[in-house]
Protein backbone atom coordinates (compact mmCIF):
# COMPACT_ATOMS: atom_id res chain seq x y z
CA UNK A 1 0.00 0.00 0.00
CA UNK A 2 0.71 3.65 -0.90
CA UNK A 3 -0.30 4.61 2.71
CA UNK A 4 -1.97 2.84 5.87
CA UNK A 5 -5.22 4.04 6.91
CA UNK A 6 -4.85 5.78 10.18
CA UNK A 7 -8.08 7.72 10.84
CA UNK A 8 -11.64 5.85 10.71
CA UNK A 9 -12.75 7.57 7.80
CA UNK A 10 -9.86 6.60 5.85
CA UNK A 11 -9.99 3.17 7.27
CA UNK A 12 -13.86 2.25 5.86
CA UNK A 13 -12.44 4.18 2.73
CA UNK A 14 -9.68 1.40 2.47
CA UNK A 15 -11.82 -1.31 3.69
CA UNK A 16 -14.49 -0.60 0.87
CA UNK A 17 -11.85 -0.69 -1.70
CA UNK A 18 -10.14 -3.84 -1.20
CA UNK A 19 -14.14 -5.42 -0.82
CA UNK A 20 -14.96 -3.83 -4.14
CA UNK A 21 -11.99 -5.38 -5.63
CA UNK A 22 -12.33 -8.74 -4.48
CA UNK A 23 -16.15 -8.81 -5.76
CA UNK A 24 -14.94 -7.52 -9.28
CA UNK A 25 -12.02 -10.36 -9.17
CA UNK A 26 -14.38 -13.12 -8.33
CA UNK A 27 -17.25 -11.83 -10.99
CA UNK A 28 -14.84 -10.62 -14.00
CA UNK A 29 -11.27 -12.11 -13.23
CA UNK A 30 -8.21 -10.65 -13.78
CA UNK A 31 -9.08 -9.48 -17.57
CA UNK A 32 -12.21 -7.31 -16.14
CA UNK A 33 -10.26 -5.70 -13.34
CA UNK A 34 -9.42 -2.41 -13.60
CA UNK A 35 -8.56 0.40 -10.96
CA UNK A 36 -11.54 2.87 -12.30
CA UNK A 37 -13.96 -0.07 -12.07
CA UNK A 38 -12.83 -0.63 -8.37
CA UNK A 39 -12.96 3.08 -7.79
CA UNK A 40 -16.71 3.20 -8.78
CA UNK A 41 -17.51 0.05 -6.93
CA UNK A 42 -16.15 0.80 -3.97
CA UNK A 43 -18.05 5.01 -4.47
CA UNK A 44 -14.63 6.72 -3.92
CA UNK A 45 -12.81 8.69 -6.19
CA UNK A 46 -9.77 6.98 -8.67
CA UNK A 47 -7.80 9.54 -6.25
CA UNK A 48 -8.86 8.52 -3.38
CA UNK A 49 -7.92 5.11 -4.79
CA UNK A 50 -4.52 6.06 -5.70
CA UNK A 51 -3.95 7.93 -2.21
CA UNK A 52 -3.99 3.88 -1.18
CA UNK A 53 -3.06 1.49 -3.74
CA UNK A 54 -0.39 3.12 -6.42
CA UNK A 55 -1.83 0.55 -8.84
CA UNK A 56 -3.91 -2.92 -9.13
CA UNK A 57 -1.17 -4.95 -8.24
CA UNK A 58 -0.86 -3.55 -4.63
CA UNK A 59 -4.25 -3.68 -4.73
CA UNK A 60 -4.48 -7.42 -5.36
CA UNK A 61 -1.53 -7.93 -2.34
CA UNK A 62 -3.63 -6.26 -0.31
CA UNK A 63 -6.77 -8.81 -0.94
CA UNK A 64 -4.30 -11.48 -0.10
CA UNK A 65 -3.21 -10.36 3.08
CA UNK A 66 -6.75 -9.83 4.11
CA UNK A 67 -7.80 -13.10 2.99
CA UNK A 68 -4.21 -14.55 4.76
CA UNK A 69 -5.19 -12.44 7.72
CA UNK A 70 -8.75 -14.07 7.82
CA UNK A 71 -7.71 -17.67 7.50
CA UNK A 72 -5.06 -17.18 10.53
CA UNK A 73 -7.89 -15.55 12.46
CA UNK A 74 -9.98 -18.76 12.00
CA UNK A 75 -7.37 -21.02 13.14
CA UNK A 76 -6.61 -18.63 16.23
CA UNK A 77 -10.24 -18.85 17.03
CA UNK A 78 -10.74 -22.62 17.26
CA UNK A 79 -7.35 -23.40 18.73
CA UNK A 80 -8.42 -20.79 22.07
CA UNK A 81 -11.52 -23.21 22.49
CA UNK A 82 -10.72 -26.60 24.33
CA UNK A 83 -13.49 -28.84 22.34
CA UNK A 84 -13.83 -32.38 21.65
CA UNK A 85 -12.15 -33.81 18.68
CA UNK A 86 -15.06 -34.08 15.83
CA UNK A 87 -16.45 -30.18 16.64
CA UNK A 88 -13.37 -29.24 16.68
CA UNK A 89 -12.90 -30.43 13.31
CA UNK A 90 -16.03 -29.19 12.26
CA UNK A 91 -15.40 -25.75 13.32
CA UNK A 92 -12.04 -25.26 11.58
CA UNK A 93 -13.64 -26.96 8.53
CA UNK A 94 -16.83 -24.95 9.02
CA UNK A 95 -14.53 -21.54 9.07
CA UNK A 96 -11.74 -22.45 6.43
CA UNK A 97 -14.76 -22.84 4.03
CA UNK A 98 -16.43 -20.31 5.18
CA UNK A 99 -13.11 -17.45 4.64
CA UNK A 100 -12.94 -19.19 0.89
CA UNK A 101 -16.36 -18.93 -0.04
CA UNK A 102 -16.98 -14.96 0.25
CA UNK A 103 -15.97 -14.39 -3.25
CA UNK A 104 -16.39 -17.93 -4.82
CA UNK A 105 -14.57 -17.19 -7.65
CA UNK A 106 -11.58 -15.20 -6.32
CA UNK A 107 -9.47 -17.56 -5.52
CA UNK A 108 -9.58 -19.19 -9.02
CA UNK A 109 -7.91 -15.87 -10.02
CA UNK A 110 -5.72 -15.26 -7.29
CA UNK A 111 -4.26 -18.57 -7.62
CA UNK A 112 -4.39 -19.07 -11.65
CA UNK A 113 -4.40 -15.27 -13.28
CA UNK A 114 -3.48 -12.69 -11.12
CA UNK A 115 0.49 -11.89 -10.90
CA UNK A 116 1.98 -12.60 -7.05
CA UNK A 117 4.33 -10.67 -5.71
CA UNK A 118 7.48 -12.38 -4.63
CA UNK A 119 6.61 -11.86 -0.93
CA UNK A 120 4.00 -14.10 -1.28
CA UNK A 121 5.37 -16.93 -2.32
CA UNK A 122 8.59 -17.21 0.85
CA UNK A 123 8.12 -19.93 2.61
CA UNK A 124 9.82 -18.52 5.67
CA UNK A 125 7.34 -15.19 5.76
CA UNK A 126 6.38 -14.55 8.98
CA UNK A 127 2.84 -15.14 8.12
CA UNK A 128 4.10 -18.65 6.73
CA UNK A 129 5.12 -19.23 10.22
CA UNK A 130 2.60 -18.21 12.21
CA UNK A 131 0.33 -19.97 9.91
CA UNK A 132 2.01 -23.40 10.00
CA UNK A 133 2.65 -23.00 13.92
CA UNK A 134 -1.17 -23.29 14.29
CA UNK A 135 -1.33 -26.09 12.44
CA UNK A 136 1.33 -27.05 14.58
CA UNK A 137 -0.42 -26.25 17.69
CA UNK A 138 -3.61 -28.17 16.08
CA UNK A 139 -1.65 -31.50 15.77
CA UNK A 140 0.33 -30.64 19.20
CA UNK A 141 -3.39 -30.57 21.15
CA UNK A 142 -5.38 -32.90 19.26
CA UNK A 143 -3.43 -35.40 17.16
CA UNK A 144 -4.04 -38.98 18.81
CA UNK A 145 -0.87 -40.95 17.37
CA UNK A 146 2.22 -39.77 16.57
CA UNK A 147 2.87 -42.12 13.49
CA UNK A 148 6.53 -41.45 13.93
CA UNK A 149 6.31 -37.62 12.08
CA UNK A 150 7.04 -34.71 14.60
CA UNK A 151 4.50 -32.08 15.15
CA UNK A 152 5.99 -29.79 13.07
CA UNK A 153 5.72 -32.06 9.99
CA UNK A 154 2.49 -33.20 10.36
CA UNK A 155 1.18 -29.58 10.95
CA UNK A 156 2.77 -28.77 7.75
CA UNK A 157 1.01 -31.96 6.44
CA UNK A 158 -2.46 -31.00 7.71
CA UNK A 159 -2.27 -27.37 6.57
CA UNK A 160 -1.04 -28.73 3.05
CA UNK A 161 -4.00 -30.98 2.76
CA UNK A 162 -6.80 -28.49 3.61
CA UNK A 163 -5.38 -26.02 1.55
CA UNK A 164 -5.07 -28.12 -1.55
CA UNK A 165 -8.61 -29.06 -0.79
CA UNK A 166 -10.20 -26.13 -0.45
CA UNK A 167 -8.37 -24.45 -3.17
CA UNK A 168 -9.17 -26.74 -6.11
CA UNK A 169 -12.99 -27.27 -4.44
CA UNK A 170 -12.51 -22.94 -4.73
CA UNK A 171 -11.30 -23.02 -8.45
CA UNK A 172 -13.76 -26.26 -9.46
CA UNK A 173 -17.26 -24.15 -7.99
CA UNK A 174 -17.94 -27.60 -5.37
CA UNK A 175 -16.30 -25.37 -1.99
CA UNK A 176 -19.70 -25.35 -0.48
CA UNK A 177 -21.01 -28.91 -1.22
CA UNK A 178 -21.89 -31.51 1.64
CA UNK A 179 -19.50 -34.21 0.10
CA UNK A 180 -16.18 -30.95 -0.12
CA UNK A 181 -17.23 -30.14 3.05
CA UNK A 182 -17.54 -33.90 4.60
CA UNK A 183 -15.22 -35.26 2.99
CA UNK A 184 -12.70 -32.99 4.60
CA UNK A 185 -14.09 -33.16 8.19
CA UNK A 186 -13.65 -37.42 7.42
CA UNK A 187 -9.61 -36.82 6.06
CA UNK A 188 -8.81 -34.39 9.47
CA UNK A 189 -10.54 -36.51 11.29
CA UNK A 190 -8.56 -39.52 9.95
CA UNK A 191 -5.10 -37.81 10.14
CA UNK A 192 -5.84 -36.47 13.64
CA UNK A 193 -7.10 -39.82 15.24
CA UNK A 194 -4.52 -42.34 13.22
CA UNK A 195 -2.77 -44.31 15.85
Amino acid sequence: MRKRPTQARSKVTVDAIIEAAARILSDHGWTGFTTNKVAEAAGVSIGSYYQYFPDKHALVDAIRERHLEDCRTVLKRVLERTLPLQEFIEELVDGIIAIHSIHPGLHRVLLDEAPVAEAFRNPNSVFEIEYLDCYRAIVAKYRSGKNGIDNQTAGIVLSDAIDGIVHNAARRGTLQTFDVRNGLVRIVQSYLSAA
